[in-house]
């Protein structure tokens, strides 16, 4: 039995762990793979306030040991469900541990464009987040695959900082609202890949071009690039609580700015809850957030 526990050990619930600490609140952290979360993956981040240029190892494994030090246990289980009730009882593949409050920070990972070698140049010239690695490819010639608003905007947010920007997109109409196409169209630098996909990825030791197939004709063209932005969506990790929290269409938990969810006792925070905002910065106000909410709950 602890006090508080914490589904998933990346920047949201390993600064939930702190702050639980902190009020000397017993707590358990569950991982199902390895402290960090997406961030342990970024070489570099340029965005986090007082921390500019430290890697994303560097930054995940300072959070972790600082909640380890502080007294927080961790487990690297995966949480399959829920029992609900005065006192939650949470289920992994081998053990079932028991909490007052549970925090569920177990973010949301970012579809994939499931081409060979992409797994292996993310931080190498592939990335999914513009606004953390957008610096790092001023003057240089990017792309970026998607059609939805986050396409679009990531494609605005290069055309300041890159020489070419690519907006590949499978269809020949967007998703995004058309205000925001019409300001990426007024861009001279931005060219427009439509009714194509991106079907190869060409790197030696880092991406030097993307090979985009029409999908009415099949023609392949080679584009030169030092950059890819993939904005093809997100797939939050909700599904095994879907009975304890309200899940929108694109399966976000839904909570507000308290992280509070349907469930007394229960409560989301990071990239799986949401939010208009999903960066670094924000998982760990929401960490925050929901372990003062979860501290409050016990004292009530």
């Amino acid at each position: 039995m602890v006090d508080i526990l914490i589904i998933g050990a990346g920047p949201a619930g390993l600064t939930a762990a702190i702050y639980a600490c902190r009020a000397e609140k017993s707590t358990l952290v569950l991982e199902a793979k390895s402290y960090g979360g997406q961030i342990i993956n970024t070489p570099d981040i340029a965005n986090y306030p007082v921390a500019p240029n430290i890697s994303g190892f560097e930054f995940a494994t300072t959070l972790y040991n600082q909640a380890k030090d502080l007294g927080a246990q961790f487990k690297f289980e995966k949480a399959v469900s829920i029992e609900d009730g005065e006192v939650k009882r949470v289920h992994t593949a081998q053990n079932t541990y028991e909490a007052r409050a549970v925090i569920l920070a177990t973010g949301a990972e970012n579809r994939k464009l499931g081409i060979e070698g992409e797994d292996t140049l993310v931080g190498k010239g592939v990335s999914y987040c513009a606004t953390c690695d957008g610096n790092f490819f001023r003057k240089k010639d990017v792309a970026v695959a998607g059609g939805g608003n986050t396409a679009v905007e990531d494609a605005l947010y290069l055309a300041d900082l890159a020489n070419t920007v690519y907006l590949i997109h499978r269809r020949d109409s967007f998703r995004a609202d058309a205000a925001l196409v019409s300001r990426l169209k007024a861009k001279e630098n931005v060219h427009f890949v439509l009714n194509s996909n991106v079907t190869k990825l060409v790197a030696e030791g880092r991406l030097q071009a993307v090979e985009v197939t029409d999908k009415n004709t099949g023609e392949k063209t080679t584009l030169p690039i030092q950059g890819l932005f993939v904005a093809v969506g997100q797939v939050p990790e909700n599904e095994n609580f879907k009975s304890l929290v309200e899940l929108d269409a694109g399966g976000y938990a839904v909570a507000g700015e308290n992280c509070r969810t349907k469930t007394p006792g229960v409560f989301v925070a990071g990239d799986n809850r949401t939010k208009e905002v999903r960066q670094l910065v924000t998982a760990a106000a929401d960490g925050a957030v929901a372990a003062t909410e979860a501290i409050r709950f016990l004292g009530s």
